[in-house]
């Protein structure tokens, strides 16, 4: 079968011949309709990612779309390895596949389903977000943060605060209120908004920006805050002051595969997708030929989802 196929991590995936799958006792085969580029797929790829482990060669996607043995259209996530979700048949845990809503289209679930999880399983599952609650968007102006964007709108968020360096982008977002990073007004401008409370961050970004955010709501924050740490495209390493978290009631966590199991983020995953319409979920697209991938993996940015059709 065809598939992107990574021989050498420092190279990125090509399009190539690859030996077919086969279904066992706790897995299926699927024939792959659709799969997106994402941060944790390009990180695993590269053999960055904590979460991955697999020897050299091995098909490149954590997710994606397809039709079952006995077609019924699913989003699933986490094939066996070698095999990824880019390629025309991969096997994949029984568990580990969703069911989808027939109006919603196979390239809008695939291009939702990573960051639709990540977002929906740190506002519920890890942040416990409560209707009219305030939360801080750290890194909104990317697809993923403006989906998480829309789905603390869709849960009931009170009010919505996003942070980003592109001011466009962040206009754009859909927040109330937006606070560009990296200038002279963010500060004073975040010590106001917290000074009026702030009940739950998602970061996206990390790094400076984290350093900042963390320091100003431990010294304006008059209520308990619950930081939920998902990517890391600022830095994957902050400098963090003990007596921040000891002069407050920030509560700092993590979201992502190990802090939730398995069968958490898929049920994550299956209260996005079934949402998806009813919420109006959109993000940005680019859909492509899988025959592309060799071309298509570097010209990939956080701006659209970048996924690839398989026939």
């Amino acid at each position: 079968m065809k598939a992107a196929v990574v021989y050498d991590p420092a190279q990125g995936p090509v399009y190539a011949d690859f030996p077919c799958p086969e279904a066992d006792e706790t897995s299926q085969l699927i024939q792959v309709q659709a799969s997106a580029i994402s941060h944790v797929v390009k990180s695993r790829a590269a053999g960055r990612h904590y979460s991955f482990s697999s020897g050299e060669p091995f098909v490149a996607g954590i997710d994606g779309v397809g039709l079952t043995e006995t077609g019924e259209r699913v989003w699933f996530a986490m094939p066996v390895a070698p095999w990824g979700s880019m390629a025309e048949w991969t096997r994949v845990p029984r568990e580990n596949c969703l069911p989808l809503p027939p109006a919603l289209s196979s390239v809008d679930a695939a291009a939702l389903g990573n960051p639709g999880m990540s977002a929906w399983a740190s506002l519920v599952n890890r942040a416990g977000l409560q209707r009219g609650e305030t939360v801080l968007i750290n890194g909104a102006t990317g697809s993923a943060g403006r989906l998480a964007v829309q789905i603390a709108r869709y849960l009931g968020a009170g009010k919505i605060i996003a942070t980003g360096r592109h001011s466009p982008a962040l206009e754009q977002c859909g927040a109330d209120v937006s606070l560009l990073l990296q200038t002279a007004e963010f500060q004073p401008r975040l010590a106001e908004q917290a000074a009026a409370g702030i009940d739950v961050v998602i970061d996206y970004l990390w790094g400076e920006s984290a350093e900042q955010i963390l320091q100003t709501l431990a010294s304006h924050g008059p209520r308990p805050l619950r930081y939920v740490q998902v990517g890391a495209l600022a830095g994957s390493d902050i400098r963090l002051p003990g007596a921040v978290l000891r002069s407050s009631a920030i509560q700092l966590m993590g979201s992502g595969i190990g802090s939730l199991s398995m069968a958490e983020l898929m049920a994550a995953t299956n209260a996005m997708l079934q949402a998806a319409m009813p919420a109006g979920l959109t993000i940005a697209t680019t859909p492509a030929p899988l025959s592309d991938v060799a071309a298509a993996w570097p010209r990939d940015d956080s701006k659209k989802r970048t996924v690839f059709l398989i026939p």
